[in-house]
């Protein structure tokens, strides 16, 4: 028995050692090139796609190919293991051209018979299909309730419609964007009940079903309010824009976070919906999480400015004085050419959202040939939201001018409405949108000296314009501004206009541009200036570092037929700093051909 056995034994191992090896596959789709044996770990990679105009989906391979990966890496690998690599190009490349909707393509790996060291994919995408049909459908309160604008809105902004190219980006970027829409529209709970997406690979079509699930649509309920020490419930409810039983919508819960942001009175909110807790009425706890800012501050900035010079300066601001619902802001500030002091009282927002406010003022400006001393009273009303802000108030100014030994003095009292609106996609450093004001005021003026006693009105439009285009970013400003008033009539000089400075004409000193009388420079009772510039950024490695070039143009008169433009233009850096952008400006004047540095911080209206 023993014998039989070795026997068998030895036969097997005669019969192995004389069976030949297969012959290698010679390539094909999905099969392994001959890769030499000799072959060096690194090696080159051709793709080819045919039909590829824009080499969109060569990239796409290139990106996301194995193959190609460890082509770009650079890394070390064995016969065996570039081979395995080799085999799957194939079915990986027809897997990547499924997601832009080419479910018929054909790819081949094979090596260049000029050299054993590259490979060559080529792959045949064939035709790319298309959206046949489109089925969105809702369900649950979306289907019932009476919102036919937000459901036509959601149609609307599904992306792939009939005959459209189908790609699977747009699809899965089209349902999380629905998904949003429909939950930021007042149904928090929405969820997709259904989607699928059939291919017909014979007829390079896609049929599409979506069933939109919303749950019930959200009221806002009782307001839980978390973080509060100092400050009264009541500052944080009339601020709400709405009541309890309203529907919800995630930009009314934005408004309110906005506004308690506003106040100054907390350093973090944070506002939000709680849907899994309905109460028996139907509505949902709204959870407001403060973090309440410090009762007093106080901020010193010493700095150098290139309108007023060096300046020190020292604001106080405590949040709730007296122990009352109000705000107590005191600053005092001296420079070169600028003294002055300021107290505003201003009350905590109303349920109407309106802020009431008190400020006194005094400034003397020793910037142009003349000194100009002025107290100010203003009594009013403002109005703040996040795009738009609304200022009514009264104001009562006295106005000291000093000349050589000539002193004159004028009081003024106006009634004055301001509007700012904005549309920018950043309040701090915009890049696209506009942004304007418009100041309509009408007083009364008592002259002193040689002037005459007189109505007046006063009109001031100013506008900004931001718009990318391609790697470049440009801005442009514009100013109007008059006072309506007779000749005689003595408009204070802090009611008229000086042009020149940073936010008006560079390559002019601040407040140097206007009619001049006796040699001195004076305020003017029109205006109009003008700005036009270009940025970039100066290096791919620091985008918050920008070159600009500029052209500044305008100028202040007495009336529009004495009105005469000057022309500046320059070159500077911008430094996009958390606190807005720092502007450093050389720029010349036209009219002297001198040249004058610019410093500035932010963007003003």
């Amino acid at each position: 028995m023993t014998r039989a056995l070795l026997a068998l034994l030895l036969v097997a191992v005669l019969s192995g050692c004389a069976t030949k090896p297969p012959a290698p596959a010679s390539p094909s789709t999905g099969s392994a090139p001959d890769i030499p044996a000799d072959a060096p770990a690194v090696y080159s990679l051709d793709i080819r796609v045919e039909n590829d105009g824009d080499g969109r989906l060569r990239a796409l391979l290139q990106q996301h190919l194995d193959i190609a990966r460890y082509r770009a890496s650079e890394a070390a690998l064995s016969r065996v293991e570039l081979a395995r690599l080799a085999a799957a190009a194939p079915a990986q490349a027809q897997t990547l051209l499924e997601t832009e909707g080419f479910f018929n393509a054909a790819a081949d790996v094979a090596r260049d018979t000029d050299d054993a060291t590259r490979l060559r994919l080529t792959v045949t995408p064939g035709p790319q299909a298309k959206v046949a049909r489109v089925e969105l459908e809702f369900s649950e309160g979306l289907a019932s309730d009476d919102v036919p604008a937000l459901r036509e809105a959601l149609q609307r902004a599904w992306p792939l419609k009939d005959g459209d190219a189908f790609t699977q980006s747009q699809w899965a970027a089209g349902k999380g964007d629905l998904l949003l829409r429909a939950r930021t529209g007042g149904y928090p709970t929405a969820r997709w009940a259904e989607t699928s997406a059939r291919v017909d690979p014979d007829t390079q079509t896609v049929e599409l079903r979506l069933v939109l699930a919303s749950g019930n649509r959200a009221k806002f309920g009782e307001l839980r309010i978390e973080g509060l020490q100092r400050q009264t419930r009541l500052s944080v409810e009339r601020l709400t824009g709405f009541d309890r039983g309203d529907p919800y919508t995630e930009q009314q819960l934005a408004d309110f976070q906005e506004r308690l942001a506003k106040t100054q009175l907390f350093d973090a909110v944070r506002v939000q919906l709680q849907p899994e807790v309905v109460d028996a009425d139907g509505t949902s706890p709204v959870l407001v999480t403060l973090t309440e800012s410090a009762l007093q501050q106080a901020t010193v900035a010493v700095g150098y400015h290139a309108n007023n010079g060096q300046s020190i300066s020292v604001e106080h601001l405590h949040r709730r004085p007296f122990g009352l619902s109000m705000r107590a802001r005191s600053k005092l500030q001296l420079s070169r050419d600028l003294r002055g002091a300021e107290l505003e009282i201003s009350s905590h927002p109303q349920p109407d959202l309106k802020r009431n406010l008190a400020s006194l003022q005094f400034e003397q400006d020793r910037s142009s040939d003349k000194i100009a001393t002025n107290l100010g009273l203003r009594l009013g009303r403002l109005y703040e939201s996040p795009h738009d802000e609304r200022l009514s108030y009264v104001e009562l100014l006295r106005a000291r001018e000093t000349a050589g030994t000539e002193v004159n003095t004028n009081l003024a009292v106006s009634i004055n409405q301001q509007w700012i609106r904005r549309r920018l996609d950043s309040s701090l450093l915009p890049t696209d949108g506009h942004q304007g004001l418009l100041l309509l005021g009408l007083g009364h003026v008592r002259g002193g000296g040689t002037d005459d006693s007189g109505p007046f009105g006063r009109l001031q439009l100013k506008l900004g314009y931001y718009k990318p285009l391609g790697g470049w970013f440009t801005s442009a400003r514009a100013e109007v501004a008059q006072v309506i008033a007779r000749e005689q009539v003595g408009v204070p000089e802090k009611l008229r206009f000086l042009a020149g400075g940073d936010e008006s004409v560079r390559g002019y000193a601040y407040h140097s541009l206007g009619p001049v009388d006796n040699g001195l420079t004076v305020g003017g009772r029109v205006m109009a200036t003008g700005s036009l510039e270009i940025a970039r950024p100066v290096l791919a490695s620091m985008p918050s570092l920008w070159g600009a070039l500029f052209v500044d143009a305008g100028n202040a008169a007495s009336r529009w037929q004495d009105y005469r433009p000057v022309i500046g233009v320059g070159a500077g850096v911008r430094w996009r700093s958390p606190v807005g952008p720092l502007r450093v400006d050389v720029a010349r004047a036209q009219e002297t051909g001198k040249w004058r540095l610019h410093f500035s911080v932010g963007i003003t209206l």
